[in-house]
């Protein structure tokens, strides 16, 4: 089974603190529901030898390489979300980097923006994708249209280990990515894959 895997990365996007724990600077309402889905699919992930990017922003204090619509947050003395190095930038509870996953720093939407995400995709042997994490209309949508523009194929997105703030703007962003040929199996519906 490990075979069929080796071209897959699975893509695990900004999992963190600031945007999913109760007190997190820029905490999305439906993030705390898909943690145990998200950890289960890096786990299948492991399993079956695909690689594990943890894809994750990582700010400077003073804003310096934030958008420019989210400078204020980090203006006039205040601590910014997610900046490197703080409690609110890493990783949820039960979500670790082990020794031959990698980490990807971005400070946009998408992780292909600004990084060297599809050199080390190419360089990795990577043509598949399966990305999960937060949130579905900014990164996730960006960095799976990247993906798809990029001719990776497939490019799976997890349905039920992404999330949005409510479940209307969630569905609306996948009936989308669907349209543009991305699978959307459930997180059971993967881990029965192949099996």
């Amino acid at each position: 089974m490990a075979d069929k895997w080796k071209n897959t990365a699975l893509l695990v996007i900004d999992m963190q603190n600031d945007f999913i724990k109760e007190d997190g600077l820029l905490r999305l309402e439906g993030g705390k529901y898909i943690v145990p889905n998200v950890i289960r699919a890096v786990e299948i992930a492991r399993q079956r030898g695909i690689l594990v990017v943890w894809v994750v922003r990582e700010h400077d204090p003073l804003g310096r390489d934030v958008e420019l619509f989210r400078r204020h947050l980090y203006s006039d003395g205040k601590v910014g979300p997610i900046i490197k190095g703080s409690k609110g930038a890493e990783l949820v509870d039960g979500l670790v980097i082990k020794e031959g996953d990698y980490k990807l720093v971005k400070t946009r939407f998408s992780a292909f923006f600004a990084t060297h995400l599809h050199s080390f995709l190419q360089s990795a042997g990577i043509n598949n994708l399966v990305i999960v994490g937060v949130q579905t209309p900014n990164c996730i949508r960006q960095t799976t249209f990247d993906a798809v523009a990029h001719d990776y194929k497939p490019v799976t997105l997890i349905v039920d280990a992404t999330a949005a703030a409510t479940p209307d703007i969630h569905a609306a962003n996948i009936s989308d990515m669907k349209n543009i040929g991305v699978e959307t199996p459930t997180l059971q519906e993967w881990s029965e894959a192949d099996t």
